[in-house]
């Protein structure tokens, strides 16, 4: 039996809409239909496609009010009984992104974009901003976003004539994409998560292998449909027939095998994503961040350290638009948070990991609410800091003038003979360490079954991998004091394999004193003599900071793959996504080298092949080296802060 997935519940999963945490057990509760009169309307472009809009006017006249408007995929519709329902008596019991918004009062606007649901037009993946072959209902969502607010201004009253826009996830690209070349009266803007460049350690791809499990669980649910249409109403999970994804991943091996589980229309728009495995122009003309340009709001731009779809797009949009339009705000919020996390909830942990605050309560309340109050209705704001980065580890935050912080310096971490790490190139020893990969055993990405990415992978206990014989473990001595690393993880190795390609994925990793407080979530004792489930202790816990693969074949480029020689040693570089991280006093730092992360990353054949095409015979075990000899000293180059008072 298939479990069920609202189309609201998933559009939270991917961060389709803000919530509010749960109200006070005491306060009344709060009526939107009290406060709002709600309108749809169907909004011409310049190319005749309408685009349904949904509007949230505030009963109060006697004031004006601007605009703040979220661009989805995912449905400008309302969950009600289970499903989606469109029509004007239908209220959520919120549209802000948290109850000061509406308190405060805005003119909310939500609006399918062109041909998803309730909207006219063709859809398009990451639409391209440049498309000169633009086919009959394609568009463009700058001009799309233009022509909707020239019609909001001159058709809904009350309005103070300014205009916010934000979303996360897919909302978040469609936040970026609607601000280039950007109308004059939009002031602010937040994309959040931001899809950015699919490719590039987004969601599609990380170092050029390609994000197997959530890629799949996601396009099995996100389909394409005829519209205008309000379906489909609830959205089916895929049944895997197990609740162990690695077991049937491994099962069907290829991709051609995988992909073959799901029906042509849950295939329309996975297989381009899998066919396109180099970084070609499918994906060029979908980077984004590109495209930055001419933008006149201010932006602040959010993510989450944690966040396992769209870590690296919230960095490189904060980034490109600070570089192309230097003359605006550009500010980035980076939190310990998951996917859309600052969005729900109270940010006070993930898994074990405590962050001793409520640290999405604080971003909604202290920075993305005076944000938006600033620069759409004038008032004063105190907290402007360019960055806001949330340090794990020492769980602080910091404000910084830029991102990465200026004043973090580079220094390497090298690996040594019998699994030493340390800041100093190694002594003679063993020239190198080795292991066999077999890819029909692949290293797990977590020690639990699970289908499609869970969250609490991102700071995992890694204490399974690393009794593995197919997984390299590096570790410092304890620390003699705290050290706080700001900015890329970049992995220098040194390598050679008795195969033709392999995948290197690096970890790096916080592992806790052998003596550490026990987690305070409470003592779950076995009832009636029943034997309790084992407890996680976190005396030794080797937490995930982050971790990220290269496919070898990209060594020298995305889009020119190329074979290993066997047994021919080669330079492998590549940059993991920022940190933002103080290992502790008394902890240690931590390396996990291994050549899969299965099924989190699709498996490498070890084999020069088109992976996509891949037949069984061509998934081969193969000998890895990884280097640590003069003229050959591999390690991680990672940004240090100076030490703290």
């Amino acid at each position: 039996m298939k479990t069920r997935l609202t189309a609201l519940a998933l559009s939270l999963l991917l961060g389709g809409v803000c919530q509010h945490s749960a109200l006070a057990a005491d306060a009344p509760k709060y009526s939107l239909r009290e406060h709002y009169t709600k309108y749809e309307f169907n909004i011409p472009m310049r190319d005749g496609v309408k685009l349904f809009t949904v509007v949230y006017v505030p009963k109060d006249a006697s004031k004006t009010y601007p605009f703040l408007m979220q661009r989805t995929p995912y449905s400008a519709g309302v969950q009600s009984g289970g499903e989606l329902h469109y029509g004007e008596d239908y209220y959520p019991e919120h549209i802000g992104p948290s109850q000061e918004f509406e308190d405060s009062g805005y003119i909310f606007v939500k609006q399918d974009v062109r041909g998803r649901y309730m909207s006219e037009g063709k859809w398009q993946e990451a639409t391209p901003h440049v498309n000169p072959h633009r086919a009959k209902g394609e568009g463009n969502e700058s001009e799309d976003m233009h022509d909707t607010v020239d019609w909001l201004l001159k058709n809904v009253a009350n309005n103070n004539g300014k205009v916010g826009i934000l979303g996360i996830s897919y909302p978040g690209f469609y936040t970026s994409a609607s601000i280039i070349d950007s109308h004059p009266a939009i002031k602010a803007a937040s994309p959040q998560a931001p899809v950015t460049d699919l490719y590039m350690n987004d969601d599609s791809y990380h170092g050029g292998a390609f994000m197997l499990a959530a890629n799949f669980d996601f396009y099995s649910a996100f389909v394409e449909a005829d519209n205008p249409t309000p379906l489909p109403k609830t959205w089916s999970r895929f049944d895997y027939g197990t609740a162990d994804g690695y077991e049937f991943f491994l099962k069907h091996l290829t991709l051609s095998n995988i992909t073959a589980t799901l029906t042509p229309k849950q295939q329309a728009l996975l297989l381009p994503t899998i066919q396109h495995d180099t970084y070609d122009a499918f994906w060029q003309s979908r980077n984004i961040a590109a495209h930055l340009k001419n933008i006149k709001a201010a932006v602040l731009t959010v993510g989450g350290w944690y966040d396992a779809e769209d870590l690296q797009g919230p960095l490189t949009t904060y980034a490109s638009i600070k570089r192309n339009n230097p003359t605006i705000y550009s500010g980035l919020v980076m939190g310990p948070w998951v996917h859309g996390g600052w969005a729900r909830g109270d940010g006070k942990r993930l898994g074990y990991v405590n962050f001793d605050s409520k640290t999405s309560e604080y971003f909604r309340s202290k920075i993305q609410f005076p944000f938006f109050e600033q620069h759409l209705k004038g008032v004063a704001n105190k907290n402007t800091a360019e960055v806001y980065a949330f340090e794990t580890g020492s769980n602080i935050w910091r404000n910084y003038a830029a991102w990465p912080p200026k004043q973090a310096q580079a220094r390497t971490l090298y690996l040594g003979d019998h699994g030493t790490l340390s800041w100093k190139q190694p002594a003679a020893g063993a020239p190198y360490d080795e292991y066999v990969a077999d890819p029909r055993k692949p290293v797990p990405f977590t020690a639990y079954p699970a289908n499609g990415a869970p969250k609490e992978y991102m700071v995992g206990d890694q204490r399974f991998a690393s009794t593995r014989p197919d997984v390299l473990t590096y570790r410092s001595e304890p620390l003699e004091e705290d050290v706080t690393l700001a900015g890329p993880v970049k992995p220098r190795l040194f390598v050679s394999t008795t195969g033709t390609d392999a995948d290197w994925v690096v970890k790096l990793i916080d592992v806790y004193p052998p003596e550490y407080p026990a987690s305070d979530d409470g003592d779950e004792r076995p009832r009636g003599g029943d034997v309790g489930k084992p407890q996680v202790t976190l005396a030794g816990f080797q937490q995930l900071v982050r971790g990220d693969p290269l496919r070898g074949k990209f060594r020298n480029g995305f889009d020119k793959p190329q074979p290993f020689t066997p047994g021919k040693v080669e330079s492998v570089n590549y940059s993991m996504s920022d940190i933002n991280h103080t290992f502790r006093r008394g902890h240690r730092i931590m390396v996990q080298i291994q050549s899969s992360w299965f099924p989190l990353v699709d498996l490498n054949p070890q084999t020069f092949v088109s992976i996509p095409t891949a037949k069984p015979e061509d998934f081969q075990k193969a000998t890895q080296r990884v280097y640590h000899a003069p003229a050959m000293y591999s390690g991680i180059e990672v940004q240090v802060l100076p030490a703290k008072p």
